[in-house]
């Protein structure tokens, strides 16, 4: 998401505050307004490390449409600029090799993109992140303070840059009270562009409470928070 006129880098040396050491949440999950499964993640740090796995359990029609992953996962680095990964991967099943991987080389500076029985490897701009770790680095970023992100993100198929504006002070109902949030829409480069729109709360730590994308083809998918475990 990128950062009006300064650059990640620059904004990142600044981003140090609070940072929690344990994330749970869930989100129902929509697809075209019907309510599709739930969504599980977890997010741990711990000397330095951090873990985050995304678990979806899809419900009636959508668990015989869905051919995509249900199951991902990132690990790598907290650093004093945030979060630095290394290994992301998407599956279907536990135990099953990932169908969409992402493998981060910093000291090299390359990643390698896997997905199809097909590899890549291409360069890795500092601050990339992936499309699990993209989230919770939000909770590393002086938000408050900012109008616009952009960074870039490795989805194991593609690495692309994405461009949000930001729009702070809207209030939000969720399931889990009435919230404070800022507001953050993607910005398409073309019509054929997918949209994003991210609304993250302002009382915990910036994570996001309720997610919408419409892809290329219309469908339009939306998650919402159910329940949030914070641990600093």
């Amino acid at each position: 998401m990128r950062i009006a006129a300064a650059g990640l880098a620059a904004l990142f040396a600044v981003c140090v505050h609070a940072r929690p050491q344990s994330i749970k949440a869930t989100y129902n999950g929509y697809v075209n307004g019907m309510h599709a499964g739930v969504i599980t993640e977890q997010f741990e740090s711990e000397a330095g490390n951090y873990r985050l796995a995304s678990d979806t359990k899809t419900i009636g029609l959508a668990t015989l449409l869905n051919r995509e992953p249900t199951r991902y996962s990132s690990t790598g680095q907290v650093t004093k600029t945030g979060l630095r990964p290394l290994q992301f991967e998407g599956r279907r099943n536990a135990g099953e090799p990932p169908q969409v991987a992402a493998y981060f080389d910093w000291s090299q500076g390359q990643v390698t993109l896997r997905h199809g029985g097909k590899s890549e490897s291409v360069a890795l701009p500092p601050g990339a992140q992936d499309r699990l770790s993209a989230m919770y680095q939000l909770l590393f970023l002086p938000l408050d303070r900012m109008r616009s992100i952009d960074f870039a993100m490795a989805t194991g198929r593609k690495l692309d840059r994405y461009h949000y504006s930001v729009t702070p002070d809207v209030e939000l109902e969720t399931p889990i009270g009435r919230l404070k949030t800022l507001y953050l829409v993607k910005e398409r480069r073309d019509p054929g562009e997918s949209t994003a729109e991210l609304w993250v709360s302002a009382q915990h730590h910036y994570f996001p409470v309720r997610l919408v994308t419409v892809n290329r083809n219309g469908l339009r998918f939306e998650q919402i928070i159910q329940s949030l475990e914070i641990r600093e």
